[in-house]
């Protein structure tokens, strides 16, 4: 990343569509990847649960996901946004995507932190994805348990579902 831009993070509007979907595509292949209509979908239902990075006004990474109070992910919430409870336990997450020319320089790292420092403010219990067998490392790294192979078939792959319990201090 170039030390002449700044990067910043926030949530998402509308507006974002288009570059989501275009990061999408550049990161995920088609039968995984999720359509425009669909972040559009998401994006109507909880846009507050899309974290973004930017360098400058160029989209090059996001996290998004919506809550609930269901404790594992299921294929049909990739479906339903309506599904979302913001007053919900669990911060599912849908997608950590990094346009490939930013991978491998911490972004990925950077957001996920960002989302459980959310998560714990907003009091969640924790956090749950679902990721490829390559992945299970970096997300372990961030506090992930792995919980074995996920239900979920989303784009004919196999899943391990990984989840982030979070600590709450009380007093």
């Amino acid at each position: 990343m170039r030390k002449d831009k700044k990067l910043k993070i926030r949530t998402a509007t509308m507006d974002d569509l288009e570059m989501i979907a275009a990061v999408e595509a550049e990161c995920f292949p088609a039968a995984e990847a999720a359509t425009k209509e669909e972040f559009a979908k998401r994006l109507q239902h909880y846009s507050d649960h899309f974290w973004l990075m930017f360098e400058g006004e160029k989209l090059i990474a996001f996290v998004d996901g919506f809550v609930t109070d269901e404790a594992d992910l299921t294929d049909e919430m990739y479906e339903k946004a309506e599904l979302h409870n913001e007053h919900g336990a669990w911060q599912m997450i849908f997608g950590v995507d990094v346009a490939p020319v930013y991978q491998h320089r911490g972004c990925a790292s950077y957001l996920l932190r960002r989302v459980i420092l959310d998560s714990t403010i907003a009091g969640r219990k924790g956090i749950v994805l679902t990721c490829k067998e390559r992945l299970v490392g970096f997300y372990s790294r961030l506090g992930f348990m792995d919980e074995g192979m996920s239900a979920s078939t989303h784009g004919n792959v196999a899943w391990h579902q990984m989840r982030l319990t979070l600590a709450h201090t009380t007093g």
